[in-house]
C-alpha cells in the first residue's frame, strides 16, 4: 500500500509535470474524505504521509471554541469540557484522536481519483497562470473554444485557457466557436478553485492597449496615457500628455483623417473616443475634459475632493450628458465628486448663503467660520436653530452641551426681538409686513432677517431682488412682490 502511494506520487508528478507534494497534498485529501464516511456526523480528518516512505497516520481532531461559536459536538468541544480533559487547553487548540487509517488501494478508483484529478487540474492552472503573469494588463489573442451561458473559454494557445466572463464583453458582442478576439488579460480567484486566467473587453485598459498598437508614440512613450474613463459601448475619455512639445498628442492619436482612432472604435463596437490634453490642475483637467460645454466658474473643496462646477443654462445638458454620462466619465477622468449646476441658479444660492450667514453672525453674535458651520450642517436661518435639539447640535465636530444650549436660547431671543421689530418699523398697519396676505409670520420674520421688514420695502423690490434673498420661485415672488404694491393702485384711485 505504501509502494503504491509513491508509485501514483511519482508517475502523476512525471506525467503531468508538478511537483510531487501537490500529489501527496491531493492523497491526504482524498483519504481524509474517506475516513469522514466512517461517521455519521460530521467529522474533522486530517491524513498525514511520510513522503520518503508511503505510510500514513489517520486524526480525527476537535476544536476548542466558547458556547457562540460550538456548532456540531463533531467538530467542536467546549472550553470546560477540553479542560476536564487537560488544563493546558485554551480557545482555538485542538483535540487529537489518533484512528484507523482507511485502504489507500480500496478507494483509489474513487475519492482519490477525483480529488488528484481536481488537484491537479488547480495545480495545472497555477502553473499556466504563473507562465503568464508577467503578461496580465496586456492585450492577447485568443480564439474561443466553448461558449456557456455564462462564460465563453478562450484558447490563448500553447495549451493555456482563459475564461471571457459575458459580464466583461462589450454590450451587443456575440462571439461563436472559432471565433477570434482580442482581450485584456487578467487574474482571477475562483472559490475553492485557486487563481484562474481571465479575460475582460470592457475595462478601461482595453481601451489604452488597442491606442498603444495603434499610435507608435504611445508605445514608444512619447506620449503618455495619464487617465481612461469608459462607459464600455458607448463612450469613453482618454487624457493624454506628451512628452515632446513638438508633439501635439491629441492630433498623434486622431491620426491622419482620424484613421487611428477610428481603428480602435471599430475594435470597440464603434465606441465614442473623447481625447483630451491632460493637466495636473483638475480645473484644467475638467475644463479640457467636458467640452464642448463651457464652464463659467469652478469651486473646489480641496478637502472633500469636490468641484462645484457652473456653466450656462443652455450648456448644462451639453455638459452632464445623457443619463449623466458626461459628468459621470469627466469625474472618473479628474478623480474629484463634480456638481454640475446652472451659473444662474449658482449665483442666487451664493446670494442667499452669505446673507443667511450675516443673520447669524449678527444676531448670534458668533464668528464667520462659527457661522459656516451651522449652515454647512444645515442650520441655515434663526428659526432652524432655535427648534433644534441640543443633542443634535452636539453632533457637530466641536459643539458641546453649553454651546448648544447658547446658540439655542440666543436664537430664541432674536427671533423675539425680530417678532417685536416687525410691527414697530412700519408707521401703520398698511405698512406692517403682516398685512400682506401671503406673509405669515415665519416668512416675515425671514424677510427682516435679510433688511426687508416693512410693506414698503417689499413692494419696492425687483422679482431678481426678491430670490436672491430668499429661497422662492420667480413667480412666486412676483405674485407676493404684486400683492404688497396693492395700495399703491388703491392710492391712485
Amino acid at each position: 500500500m505504501q509502494n503504491e502511494i509513491l508509485l501514483v506520487a511519482e508517475s502523476v508528478s512525471g506525467e503531468k509535470g508538478l511537483p510531487q507534494e501537490v500529489i501527496f497534498e491531493a492523497i491526504e485529501s482524498a483519504l481524509a474524505t474517506a475516513t469522514k464516511r466512517r461517521y455519521s456526523e460530521p467529522s474533522n480528518i486530517e491524513v498525514n504521509i511520510d513522503k520518503s516512505s508511503g505510510e500514513y497516520e489517520t486524526f480525527r481532531f476537535w476544536e476548542v471554541v466558547d458556547e457562540e461559536e460550538f456548532e456540531d459536538p463533531g467538530l467542536h468541544i467546549l472550553l470546560d469540557e477540553a479542560k476536564k480533559k487537560d488544563s493546558k487547553f485554551e480557545l482555538g487548540s485542538r483535540i487529537e484522536e489518533k484512528v484507523d487509517n482507511v485502504e489507500f488501494g480500496r478507494i483509489a478508483a474513487q475519492a482519490a481519483k477525483q480529488v488528484i484529478v481536481q488537484k491537479v487540474r488547480e495545480a495545472e492552472r497555477a502553473k499556466i497562470v504563473d507562465q503568464y503573469r508577467s503578461f496580465l494588463g496586456e492585450l492577447v489573442n485568443g480564439t474561443v473554444k466553448k461558449v456557456t451561458r455564462e462564460f465563453l473559454i478562450v484558447d490563448l494557445g500553447d495549451g493555456a485557457e482563459a475564461i471571457l466572463p459575458r459580464t466583461e464583453l462589450i454590450p451587443g458582442e456575440v462571439y461563436r466557436i472559432g471565433d477570434r478576439l482580442r482581450a485584456v488579460l487578467q487574474e482571477e480567484e475562483r472559490e475553492n478553485r485557486g487563481s484562474q486566467l481571465s479575460l475582460s473587453r470592457k475595462c478601461p485598459e482595453m481601451v489604452g492597449e488597442l491606442f498603444r498598437l495603434e499610435v507608435p508614440e504611445i508605445a514608444e512613450q512619447v506620449i503618455e496615457i495619464k487617465a481612461i474613463a469608459r462607459d464600455a459601448g458607448s463612450r469613453a475619455k482618454i487624457a493624454v500628455k506628451t512628452n515632446d512639445n513638438r508633439i501635439d498628442p491629441v492630433g498623434a492619436c486622431v491620426g491622419m483623417r482620424g484613421s487611428r482612432v477610428q481603428a480602435v472604435s471599430a475594435e470597440l463596437g464603434n465606441e465614442r473616443l473623447d481625447i483630451v490634453i491632460w493637466d495636473d490642475d483638475p480645473a484644467e483637467l475638467l475644463i479640457n475634459a467636458i467640452g464642448p460645454a463651457e464652464i463659467d466658474s469652478i469651486v473646489l473643496d480641496e478637502e472633500n475632493q469636490i468641484m462645484e462646477v457652473a456653466v450656462d443654462k443652455d450648456s448644462l445638458a451639453q455638459a452632464i450628458g445623457r443619463s449623466g454620462q458626461n459628468v459621470r466619465l469627466c469625474s472618473l477622468i479628474t478623480g474629484w465628486k463634480l456638481n454640475v449646476v446652472d451659473k444662474d441658479e449658482a449665483g442666487q444660492e451664493e446670494n442667499t448663503s452669505a446673507a443667511s450667514l450675516q443673520v447669524l453672525i449678527d444676531y448670534l453674535d458668533v464668528d464667520k467660520d462659527l457661522a459656516s458651520v451651522l449652515i454647512s450642517e444645515g442650520y441655515s436661518s434663526l428659526d432652524l436653530i432655535a427648534a433644534a435639539k441640543e443633542s443634535d447640535l452636539n453632533k457637530i465636530e466641536g459643539f458641546d452641551e453649553e454651546i448648544s444650549e447658547l446658540l439655542i436660547n440666543r436664537s430664541k431671543e432674536a427671533l423675539l426681538t425680530l417678532t417685536m421689530e416687525i410691527s414697530s418699523e412700519a408707521e401703520d398697519d398698511e405698512n406692517d409686513l403682516m398685512a400682506v396676505k401671503s406673509v405669515d409670520m415665519t416668512l416675515a420674520l425671514e424677510l427682516n432677517q435679510k433688511g426687508i421688514k416693512t410693506r414698503e420695502d417689499l413692494a419696492e423690490l425687483s422679482v431678481e431682488e426678491l430670490t436672491d434673498v430668499i429661497e422662492m420661485d420667480e413667480k412666486s415672488a412676483a405674485d407676493l412682490i404684486m400683492e404688497a404694491r396693492e395700495h399703491w393702485f388703491k392710492e391712485d384711485e
